[in-house]
């Protein structure tokens, strides 16, 4: 369900947004993928920064544990 709005954006802003919507899009969908792109991407950084903390939490173990391992490789 699309939810009718108002928001207030610099002449820039609304001309970049036109330029993009004359190539097929209207300007309230051109600025709906932006956000949408915006949030996903906010996303993944938090998801990315998440994951590396558990593996910096973790790589001194890690990094044991593949020593370990690698003294096992036989020389060829």
């Amino acid at each position: 369900m699309k939810v009718k709005t108002s928001i207030t954006l610099s002449r820039a802003a609304l001309e970049a947004v036109e330029r993009l919507a004359a190539k097929g899009s209207s300007r309230s969908q051109v600025i709906e993928d932006a956000i949408l792109e915006y949030v996903a991407r906010r996303r993944r950084a938090a998801r990315d920064t998440r994951d590396l903390k558990i593996l910096n939490d973790v790589a001194d173990d890690l990094n044991r544990e593949m020593i370990d391992v690698l003294a096992y490789q036989a020389d060829v």
